[in-house]
């Protein structure tokens, strides 16, 4: 007799689009670092929903934030003001220490990263016609729409929705001459990740992106850089690019920004923050008053509770926790990544066994290439909570070297 989980999951095969691999667990509710699945099992959260829950699930100032918003006003469209988005963005641009900034707000990061790019084509084409040719790395990962995936540079996710709109040149995600021979005349934006976390969760080096900012103010293009998954204190600082001397035109964010409520929002200075006139871009339900109040109660908590200084010193103890398995588990490689936002390298392509020997053990992570797997749990994380995730870790990557483990998953 199949259990409610697997039951479930037949269900979801059977009505729903099957653009995610079958899932390996049916979740009913959250608290903090813990997931509860059907049968009561408790699993421990690595993943946040890809970089999501930053303050875990069910945080009670996000929750009371929701419920008193939604008991108020829901919805009015973008046709009206309201005060939770006007805070928000105020909010922002304190974090960005940008006193021009303007914010567009959106409902995901794909949709977030199309704003910034038909901003940065608007920008471009009031100096010339041609100016909307875009730059990003390759590796990247920007979004799934139409032109967010011809921004991502992963040419396997193109090929199945080609011919695209044939506009972004990709390049190396290390080579700064290649950077530089790409941005031409014609180029309006690079649009980079600060840290490639789709990608691998592989950290872009600093010259490249001092290299990408001289580019974009040689030819006056735009640099924007992606914090959908890095922003909100994932690797230590708000943003990521807070912990280098590069400072973007344009910053897009998502996932954390809510903590779980869908939003985006591109955060934009100087020309580039009004180079979008009114009826040139839209939405139905971005700056939603409900998901703006949760994403207050966000940076508020995070202000109020001191939560970025103690990440960074739950960051250090995970990281070098990974170390220690390098060289005396097996599999085990490597470390890259920033703050909590780290990717355990392996020798060899077995990422997806080492995620589902995890999950087995009911801890979530993610293989996010065929050699490295993912770890992002909430900046809220405990010291117990890592330790014991650590040690399932090394036992999973203990239980695929056995023999004919590999096979089984």
């Amino acid at each position: 007799m199949s259990t409610p989980s697997q039951q479930l999951t037949e269900r979801a095969a059977a009505h729903l689009m099957a653009t995610y691999p079958a899932p390996r667990a049916a979740f009913v509710r959250g608290k903090g670092t813990a997931l509860f699945d059907l049968e009561g099992r408790v699993h421990l959260d690595f993943l946040c929903g890809l970089g999501v829950t930053n303050l875990g699930h069910a945080h009670p100032a996000v929750t009371a934030a929701v419920a008193e918003q939604a008991g108020a006003l829901v919805h009015t469209s973008n046709l009206f003001v309201t005060e939770p988005a006007v805070a928000l963005a105020e909010r922002l641009s304190r974090i960005l220490a940008w006193d021009d900034a303007k914010v567009f707000f959106a409902q995901c990061g794909a949709t977030a990263n199309e704003a910034a790019i038909k901003l940065a084509r608007r920008h471009g084409k009031r100096q010339h016609a041609d100016k909307t040719r875009i730059v990003t790395l390759e590796g990247s990962f920007h979004g799934r729409t139409l032109a967010t995936l011809e921004a991502t540079g992963q040419p396997a996710k193109h090929l199945p929705f080609a011919p695209l709109a044939g506009f972004v040149d990709h390049v190396p995600y290390d080579d700064v001459a290649a950077l530089r021979r790409a941005v031409t005349q014609d180029t309006c934006a690079v649009l980079l990740e600060v840290v490639q976390g789709e990608g691998g969760v592989r950290p872009v080096a600093e010259e490249v992106l001092a290299a990408a900012r001289e580019a974009c103010d040689a030819v006056g293009a735009l640099l924007i850089v992606d914090e959908v998954q890095t922003g909100i204190g994932r690797t230590g600082p708000w943003f990521a690019f807070q912990d280098t001397p590069v400072v973007p035109d344009v910053v897009t964010m998502a996932k954390a920004l809510a903590n779980g409520l869908p939003i985006g929002a591109c955060v934009a200075r100087g020309a580039a923050a009004d180079a979008l006139g009114t009826g040139e871009h839209g939405t139905t339900f971005g700056g939603n008053p409900v998901t703006c109040a949760a994403a207050n109660a966000v940076i508020d908590t995070i202000t109020t509770d001191g939560i970025l200084p103690a990440a960074r010193t739950r960051a250090r103890r995970l990281r070098q926790g990974l170390e220690a398995l390098v060289g005396t588990t097996p599999y085990a490689s490597g470390v890259r990544g920033r703050g909590l936002l780290l990717g355990l390298e392996l020798d060899a392509p077995v990422a997806a066994a080492v995620e589902a020997a995890c999950g087995e053990r009911l801890l979530v992570v993610n293989a996010v290439a065929p050699d490295v797997v993912r770890l992002a749990p909430p900046l809220t994380v405990s010291r117990q909570e890592l330790d014991q995730a650590l040690k399932v870790l090394a036992e999973a990557l203990a239980a695929v070297a056995e023999p004919s483990a590999i096979q089984e998953v």
